[in-house]
């Protein structure tokens, strides 16, 4: 537990749509060229998900996660899906052409969007896939059947909360399903002061019963949670290995300064996987009765 006598130390944090837009901004659009040296070949940045015989194949576990993720939609092909903080697009394209979705995807960060466009159109996806740089708040009435967010929920601020789930209620069409993926921390909320100054600003890690509450005050309900805090912890630890695998390259676009902190944030968020001081969650959520328009058990998922 915080006391309350440091709080004053601490870095202020707001969340406005132009603070949200700057703390993603001055995080993601460091380069897509900086990301490209040390993630897997589909720029995943988030946890995944190491199937029995993948433990060191980033690539392979980043992808089995996403079809983790959609699998458990049970889509339906045809039907609509919005990726809220959709990153370098690898979910939501995946979903638009292997799961025949029409797709939207949403994000703050302006090197992100170009590359997702760019995605968009090598790969002639113009007709079932869009990407908007856009605040998510800002989506007005448009519905969607499916909704999934990765790695999004911990830069909204707890005073967001309560509105981000329920603008998931309001994004899903009637009996509509959400996956929503992040990292929560099992013994209350918490900041880092480090990594808010250094790193990423605004960053804040929900606690459980809080995220609970407000899926269900949101009017939500809850089929499935699944954690995958092992699957974070090796994520780090390859992301760790394959930075510094390139350091000297890091260091000679970023300094040392920069390198030094980075290596430090990827180590320290690991071992607090390790220790069980955070975890990450999935969310399987409906706009209705708890598993309606799903099958009776989670087989389904495994496909």
């Amino acid at each position: 537990m915080r006391s309350s006598k440091f709080r004053k130390f601490l870095p202020k944090q707001k969340h406005t749509e132009k603070q949200s837009e700057e703390d993603v901004q001055s995080h993601y659009d460091i380069g897509n060229d900086f990301y490209k040296l040390w993630l897997d070949p589909t720029m995943t940045y988030s946890c995944a998900y190491f199937e029995d015989g993948n433990e060191n194949d980033l690539e392979q576990a980043q992808i089995a996660k996403v079809h983790h993720i959609l699998n458990k939609l049970n889509p339906q092909k045809g039907k609509t899906l919005l990726d809220i903080g959709c990153g370098w697009g690898t979910l939501m394209l995946t979903a638009a052409k292997e799961y025949g979705l029409k797709v939207t995807g949403v994000t703050l960060s302006e090197e992100q969007y170009k590359l997702v466009q760019k995605r968009i159109y090598d790969e002639n996806l113009q007709d079932v896939a869009e990407v908007r740089l856009e605040d998510y708040r800002e989506l007005g009435d448009q519905t969607w059947d499916y909704v999934t967010s990765v790695g999004m929920f911990e830069h909204v601020g707890s005073e967001n909360l309560p509105k981000y789930f329920q603008d998931v209620y309001k994004y899903l069409n009637k009996d509509g399903i959400a996956l929503i993926h992040g990292i929560t921390r099992q013994q209350g909320g918490t900041t880092n002061a480090w990594i808010n100054k250094y790193i990423f600003p605004g960053g804040y890690i929900p606690g459980l019963q809080e995220i609970v509450g407000d899926i269900v005050d949101s009017g939500l309900q809850i089929t499935d949670m699944e954690t995958l805090r092992r699957h974070y912890q090796r994520t780090l630890e390859i992301w760790d290995k394959n930075f510094n695998a390139v350091r000297d390259q890091v260091e000679a676009k970023m300094g040392e300064r920069f390198t030094r902190m980075w290596d430090m944030y990827l180590n320290a968020c690991a071992a607090s996987f390790e220790s069980g001081n955070i975890d990450v969650i999935q969310y399987l959520l409906t706009k209705g009765p708890s598993g309606k328009n799903l099958p009776m058990t989670r087989n389904y998922m495994l496909k």
